[in-house]
């Protein structure tokens, strides 16, 4: 799993089991390999090149892929089944039916010797879906005890059940931004919020950014980098803010958004993962802005949900069984996505 926000590549050995009418899982080995800095500047840099430079890097990004979990199947000792793969998302413009997540399945077999299961979006894209988000199959079947399920990575995105339907969605991006702000400063990420907690919150950029047209959209929808880098970074540079303000003001703008999505209910639960998951600052003011109860999981949970729940979209393509629902994307049909080489 490599997200948006270029921290690395998640690699998580996970067993599956259906038993007592439920799907059980472990992850029982996990890492996040870090890019080298040649490698994120070439994954941010690669849209805007020629369409010979993004077919060699989708097949030298698939070696590379290939390549550490070759080593991570050595040190482990593992043998896996077959590897399930996201790749890393480079367009994503499900209007125009374009979603594109290289790293090609073909070298990553190459490398393993394993079975490989990627390009899970293509597919819903082509039935008219959003080809996102894709974790809420395993978030009606991995974590049926909370209300809601909430991941905050490049992007915080939201799924729960609503009149015997899963409804899921991109709330808002949250890592994507933060940690390019932070990076201004010279650090990669805003570790524990502590820049974010030195700013101050200006209510007319809050209120810009609250009032951009996604978010008065009705789900199905989802976002990409484009409309960050379109509508989220002009609003911040030309705010005349300092990075710390504009921390500040995006975390509030997050937990306002997150507010929105969860309701008024202090009875339900909120599962919350994912990378933004450790920034304290941001977990206090969703936690000081939300109704529900805010739970935080062990740290392999919140640190590998979203491979783990590759790794199940894998073994349900695997048993040709649906892994994407439309009640989420807004497809024509239920299906079961992945190109399997």
């Amino acid at each position: 799993m490599s997200g948006t926000s270029l921290d690395g590549v998640d690699i998580a050995h996970c067993q599956f089991q259906f038993q007592d009418k439920r799907w059980q899982y472990q992850i029982v080995e996990a890492e996040t390999i870090p890019y080298t800095k040649p490698w994120k500047d070439r994954l941010y840099q690669v849209e805007n090149g020629s369409a010979l430079e993004l077919t060699r890097t989708d097949i030298e990004y698939g070696h590379l892929l290939g390549t550490l979990c070759k080593q991570f199947m050595d040190r482990h000792r593992l043998e896996p089944d077959f590897i399930a793969s996201h790749g890393h998302t480079i367009f994503h413009q499900p209007s125009e039916k374009i979603t594109l997540q290289i790293g090609r399945g073909s070298a990553i077999a190459a490398e393993t010797g394993r079975t490989v299961i990627s390009d899970f979006r293509s597919l819903d894209v082509a039935l008219g879906g959003q080809g996102a988000p894709l974790v809420p199959i395993g978030d009606r079947h991995l974590f049926p005890e909370y209300e809601f399920c909430l991941n905050l990575g490049g992007f915080a995105n939201i799924s729960y059940e609503q009149e015997g339907q899963r409804i899921a969605f991109d709330i808002c991006p949250v890592n994507i931004v933060l940690n390019a702000l932070a990076e201004q400063t010279g650090q990669p990420y805003d570790a524990d919020g502590i820049l974010s907690r030195t700013g101050f919150v200006h209510p007319q950029l809050l209120l810009q950014l609250n009032n951009l047209d996604y978010y008065r959209k009705p789900p199905p929808k989802s976002l990409g980098k484009e409309w960050v880098q379109e509508k989220i970074l002009p609003l911040l540079g030309s705010s005349g803010l300092t990075i710390p303000d504009q921390l500040s003001t995006f975390t509030d703008h997050v937990a306002s958004q997150i507010r929105l999505a969860t309701g008024t209910d202090p009875a339900k639960k909120i599962l919350v993962t994912g990378g933004g998951s450790l920034n304290c600052f941001l977990i206090e003011r969703i936690g000081q802005s939300c109704k529900p109860c805010i739970i935080l999981p062990e740290l392999s949970t919140i640190q590998y949900k979203e491979a783990l729940i590759f790794a199940y979209l894998g073994v349900l393509r695997w048993r040709n069984e649906p892994n994407c629902l439309a009640s989420v994307t807004g497809a024509s049909r239920d299906h079961a996505g992945g190109v399997i080489c």
